[in-house]
């Protein structure tokens, strides 16, 4: 049996990109996850993770991993009949698609499962749809295996390309969440010089670029 786990990493940031992997493995490939301590991203250090992302490798089957840009994250959250959910439905059943697993497992983000998972559903490919056996619930990447290593891979490569992003401007901006006083401190300082890194529909930029719009109407 080929079972896919499905998760992501930079969800929530106002700065960044977010990382959306399906890791596809047989039962046996489950038990080598289990014994190497593959768990929920968020339990593991970073080093931890560094170390699992190349031996995960090693056990998979099949993988997808997909780059969503801030851009195109705005573009979905702005769209009329669409959302993150739905955008992140949509990328997970055409990951799913393109793998075709007996099992697919996904870290649902919705509140409302039932609807995710027929909306989810109506996303595959008939073929898939037909044939495989879906488990859609939240906390998926405590809860099983295969999800938990996708979400080390998504972290991973997310954190990597974090990385690479404060190297290319010279610049640290710490981890793109609004909790970090780093990231605080760039979105007032740079939101300007490099708009392509943030959310822009995010209520925080938002909110930013109206007190700068009321501070050039009070120059009147």
């Amino acid at each position: 049996m080929l079972i896919c786990g499905v998760d992501e990493a930079g969800r929530g940031p106002i700065l960044g990109n977010m990382v959306m992997v399906a890791i596809a493995v047989d039962e046996e490939g489950e038990k080598k996850l289990q014994w190497m301590g593959v768990k929920d991203s968020k339990l593991l250090s970073p080093s931890a993770r560094e170390e699992l992302f190349e031996r995960i490798r090693e056990v998979i089957h099949d993988f997808r991993v997909e780059v969503i840009e801030p851009d195109a994250i705005d573009l979905s959250v702005r769209e009329e009949n669409s959302n993150l959910n739905w955008m992140e439905a949509d990328t997970s059943a055409r990951m799913v698609s393109e793998i075709a697993p007996d099992k697919a497992i996904i870290d649902c983000p919705s509140p409302n499962i039932e609807a995710y998972e027929n909306y989810f559903k109506n996303k595959l490919t008939p073929e898939v749809r037909d044939k495989v056996e879906l488990v859609i619930e939240h906390k998926a990447d405590f809860n099983h295996i295969s999800v938990a290593a996708a979400s080390v891979v998504a972290k991973v490569i997310r954190d990597r390309s974090i990385e690479h992003l404060k190297s290319e401007i010279g610049i640290d901006f710490g981890s793109g969440y609004l909790s970090d006083p780093k990231t605080q401190d760039f979105l007032l300082k740079y939101h300007d010089k490099y708009p392509e890194l943030f959310r822009k529909s995010w209520a925080p930029y938002k909110e930013l670029m109206e007190q700068k719009k009321q501070k050039r109407l009070g120059e009147f």
